[in-house]
């Protein structure tokens, strides 16, 4: 069963991104890590998708250390549990799929 994290977007309503098949959580957009690590951070998926936040300026790797942290506990539940809700460190003003 996929798990999902329910993060809060400005202005919007919470957006569900999965926590199944993560390869790989980055500091920096879809254009690569070193674009703008501060307001980034991208998550990386074994299917090629990737999620992209926008979120207000973070230090160092705060932001993906507790994106980390969130899905690592989603993932602990029971199967049951398949939402958790994420308080990210920093607003996120957006999340791109591509």
């Amino acid at each position: 069963m996929d798990k999902f994290i329910s993060v809060p977007v400005t202005s919007e309503t919470n957006f569900l991104v999965s926590v199944s098949d993560v390869i790989a959580i980055q500091i920096g957009d879809a254009s690569g890590p070193a674009s703008n690590p501060t307001i980034a951070t991208t998550i990386t998926y074994n299917s090629g998708n990737k999620a992209v936040f926008t979120h207000a300026t973070v230090v160092g790797n705060e932001f993906r250390d507790s994106l980390q942290s969130a899905m690592t506990a989603a993932l602990a539940t029971s199967w049951t549990n398949v939402v958790a809700d994420y308080v990210p460190p920093t607003a996120v003003s957006a999340i791109t799929i591509s």
